[in-house]
């Protein structure tokens, strides 16, 4: 089953789903991964604070783990 990522998620967990979604958060701007704010905020409002559209976050993470799960699954 994919797991399905929403901005109301805290970054940590995120995390705790595949360690490869820091390197898409770092390229969209977003430098929480190791701050102490991860563990408490949420892709909505990490997004809102480093001016990047929460709900672009989300899509690009969701097809990144959409097609990582295809390529396992083959």
């Amino acid at each position: 089953m994919i797991p399905q990522i929403t901005k109301d998620m805290f970054i940590s967990d995120l995390m705790l789903i595949d360690e490869d979604i820091q390197l898409l958060l770092l390229k969209e701007g977003l430098h929480c991964i190791g701050c102490i704010s991860a563990v408490g905020e949420t892709v909505e409002e990490a997004g809102l604070v480093h001016g990047v559209d929460p709900d672009m976050i989300v899509t690009n993470i969701n097809e990144y783990l959409a097609e990582k799960y295809k390529e396992e699954d083959e």
